[in-house]
């Protein structure tokens, strides 16, 4: 487990570090089209650059002004800093992040953006550091599959929801059994597949945490039974 995770470290260090000399990230037939334009009006070209999401989770969650949001793996800031401009002066989007080039750059990023209601934390998805319900969505876009302990992130995410809160992310699944070789072709073809969960047990791990209202929504399809999907679930007050 300490191997993947210092793996993702290092590539998601390394990518930061591309995305504030203006390189983009990769995995462009996963992340090309998420953002209409004029979401990205205003926001330093750096959080755009660095973004290797597979959806647009802060337009999933239906956003209202004056919420807490909390971002699970948030890189370079992009989903943190748009969440912000959706909630208002009144509500806050927390970004967490264990790497600290991508933290450094979010950061930045949100220095440049004149953003005041944000808070980027340091630490794991599988241990937030925030006190029990205390969040009112949880987002995240295309994170959650690099974890080697799903289930504890969803229960992560279930602990910081407040009764009511909505669970909304963007994430890579597939459907049916994977050959090991297919999955390997997919891993080189769109770089963020190796540990997508298959969809039932996606919906089994968050019902095992307590979520329920579970919705699964392809979104792009990527061939191999792998696909994009947005996930919707909620903590029943």
């Amino acid at each position: 487990m300490n191997d993947i995770k210092e793996t993702v470290r290092t590539k998601y260090g390394q990518l930061a570090r591309e995305a504030e000399s203006g390189a983009k990230a990769c995995c462009d037939s996963v992340t090309a089209n998420i953002y209409a334009g004029d979401e990205l009006t205003a926001l330093p070209e750096s959080a755009a650059n660095a973004s290797l999401g597979c959806g647009n989770p802060t337009l999933l969650a239906n956003l209202n002004p004056g919420e807490i949001v909390l971002d699970l793996g948030s890189g370079g800031g992009l989903d943190v800093l748009l969440s912000a401009r959706r909630v208002g002066p009144a509500g806050k989007a927390y970004g967490l992040d264990m790497t600290d080039e991508m933290l450094e750059l979010a950061r930045e990023n949100q220095r440049k953006a004149g953003v005041t209601n944000v808070e980027f934390l340091k630490g794991e998805i599988e241990k937030v550091p925030l006190p029990p319900r205390t969040v009112d969505v949880v987002i995240s876009n295309c994170v959650i599959n690099l974890s080697a302990d799903k289930g504890q992130v969803l229960r992560e995410a279930f602990r910081v929801l407040k009764p009511g809160g909505r669970f909304a992310v963007s994430d890579i699944v597939h459907r049916g059994e994977v050959a090991d070789a297919i999955r390997c072709e997919m891993e080189q073809k769109i770089g963020c597949v190796a540990g997508a969960l298959e969809e039932n047990e996606y919906r089994g791990l968050l019902r095992d945490a307590g979520f329920e209202s579970i919705d699964i929504e392809p979104t792009r399809e990527h061939g191999a039974g792998y696909f994009s999907a947005f996930i919707r679930a909620t903590k029943v007050a």
